[in-house]
């Protein structure tokens, strides 16, 4: 009996302790020792994270040289929307669009994988993203813009879905550096000539970020040897990383838990201040991209935050940016203006797609102090024609109802805007503040969901549909 009240007397000592250590510990707040973990949080500069994703996702692992390289020449449409953002052709080559009946300049084609992956152009390449599903591998491809024979193609495996398409994304060129995002996030540098890879970051791994629906549809930007991303992961919104040596130079963070959409980042300058404007899904950012506070939100807005986002910022002048997206989202207008020593967003005005300009997949064009889309199929009487507003929200004329179009791009030319509609006909028009005035209109592809940005170099025009690229020469004369 004594023993047995020892043993239980034992039991309620060891069960006191116990609660009183429990009760110490809850007294310390333990909470302080604790944090949220995302991957690298400790590895500040990428250097852990990017030997990691090495190891495991093998980005740029494959390789294969083709043919020889192609003389290099001047002239560069190298990243999205052409070398000045802006989807206007700087050439001074004249373009020809006497064309014969029903026959299009092809200089050559070539099949693809299917996506809506366009081209950059650079040094007499042409370098784009393309899904090879029989190996399935996500691959850079490299050609010689002239006769298009592939020289080098570097990628990575990949195991995918079709998604309405696959890649969609446009690679960003310098002399040294080739950037590209492919459809789940992997970020990979390479070199321009030779294709030798340099790194690569899994942004979905390493940040927390989400895959876009219908896959990854940024492209990235290279400014001053830095590619500016938007990861829109757990703690990081937008980041620099070094070209040369993957090197993560700053990053902005995200508290407001903003995620990665389909636009890309543009450069603008407002008093002096040059600075990178992003449409996340959750708000819009300016952040600043040169001196000491470079990576620092300038100014934010989540008055524009549709829940996807293709068009990517258009930048007017005066410190104007025009948002727009589709599904119903429309359009917004508003201008950032100094403030003290800061900045201040200033709305100027909010549309829907019934009552202004609109775009739900390109990018509006600005050219002649006016805005040009094709409005989205929710527009009402205007729906799927091309349009010219002014910079107040006007309108300024419409194509008519006999001429409609559909998601395809747009550019400007030699004074001219040149449209390739979803089933791949090429239409040209007058550059006109005036009214729509057609020039000349030919079929250039067979397929269907003819949706990738177009490219122009030295006359030689870059389109594709849903599974196939075709290269114009449009200095070539019909006799």
């Amino acid at each position: 009996m004594k023993e047995r009240i020892a043993a239980i007397l034992v039991s309620l000592a060891a069960a006191g302790a116990a609660v009183y250590a429990i009760s110490w510990w809850l007294a310390q707040d333990p909470s302080r020792q604790l944090g949220q973990r995302v991957p690298y949080m400790d590895d500040p500069d990428g250097r852990k994270a990017i030997a990691a994703q090495q190891d495991v996702t093998k980005i740029g692992s494959i390789f294969e040289q083709i043919n020889p390289a192609p003389t290099r020449t001047s002239s560069s449409w190298p990243r999205f929307k052409g070398a000045s953002y802006d989807n206007i052709s700087a050439g001074s080559v004249t373009l020809s669009f006497d064309w014969k009946e029903g026959e299009a300049p092809i200089a050559w084609s070539l099949d693809l994988g299917e996506g809506h992956a366009a081209a950059a152009v650079h040094m007499g390449r042409v370098f784009i993203m393309d899904y090879d599903e029989e190996k399935k591998a996500d691959m850079l491809r490299c050609f010689n813009l002239y006769d298009g024979k592939e020289i080098w193609r570097r990628g990575y495996n990949l195991s995918i879905k079709r998604n309405h398409g696959m890649s969609r994304t446009i690679p960003a060129i310098t002399d040294r550096y080739v950037v590209t995002i492919g459809p789940k996030c992997h970020v990979m540098c390479v070199d321009t000539d030779t294709g030798d890879f340099r790194w690569g970051i899994d942004m979905v791994a390493e940040y927390g970020t989400k895959v876009p629906g219908w896959y990854a549809g940024q492209c990235p930007l290279i400014d001053d040897g830095l590619a500016i991303l938007a990861p829109g992961g757990s703690n990081t919104l937008v980041m620099a990383v070094d070209c040369e040596i993957g090197k993560v130079v700053w990053s902005t963070p995200n508290p407001g838990g903003w995620q990665m959409s389909h636009a890309s980042i543009m450069p603008m300058t407002v008093a002096g201040t040059r600075m990178y404007v992003y449409t996340a899904v959750g708000g819009a950012v300016g952040i600043a991209a040169e001196g000491e506070s470079r990576g620092k939100i300038l100014w934010k807005t989540t008055e524009w935050a549709p829940s996807v986002i293709a068009p990517s910022p258009v930048i007017l002048d005066d410190g104007k940016i025009l948002f727009t997206a589709g599904y119903a989202a429309g359009s917004m207008m508003i201008k950032i203006v100094t403030s003290g020593s800061g900045f201040d967003v200033e709305p100027l005005y909010t549309k829907n797609p019934k009552e202004g300009l609109c775009s739900e997949q390109q990018s509006p064009l600005y050219y002649k102090k006016c805005l040009f889309s094709v409005m989205p199929k929710d527009a009402g009487p205007l729906r799927k024609q091309f349009v010219c507003y002014d910079a107040d929200g006007e309108l300024v004329w419409a194509s008519g109802k006999e001429h409609r179009f559909g998601l395809g791009p747009y550019i400007v030319a030699d004074d001219k805007i040149l449209i390739l509609d979803d089933d791949g006909v090429l239409t040209v028009i007058k550059a006109s503040t005036r009214g729509y005035e057609q020039l000349a209109q030919v079929r250039i592809l067979e397929g269907h969901d003819s949706w990738g940005p177009l490219a122009l170099v030295n006359g030689m025009l870059l389109a594709r549909d849903s599974k196939r690229m075709v290269c114009l020469d449009l200095t070539r004369r019909d006799e």
